[in-house]
């Protein structure tokens, strides 16, 4: 077996309103920080699993992606798989 680390973004759909996004946005000028157009804002997984490739382990993340960690209706993902030491 070998381990995989595999770094997961999920994000809202484009077409749908981020009202953490727009509250960031509305009140990031507060902290005088100036020229901020647009937030959007997800969440960030990291998840280390054991697989006998990394064709093994893409499939494992896609399940545990579609089936639990993003809410398809809502929200896209993509991630990044690498193959790590012990």
């Amino acid at each position: 077996m070998k381990k995989f680390l595999a770094q997961i973004r999920i994000m809202p759909l484009k077409e749908l309103l981020d009202p953490q996004g727009k509250a960031v946005a509305n009140n990031i000028s507060n902290l005088d920080i100036l020229g901020v157009e647009d937030v959007r804002i997800g969440k960030f997984i990291e998840l280390v699993l054991e697989a006998e490739s990394k064709s093994a382990a893409e499939k494992k993340v896609e399940k545990a992606c579609k089936k639990l960690l993003a809410n398809l209706i809502m929200e896209s993902y993509e991630f990044e798989l690498s193959e790590i030491g012990d």
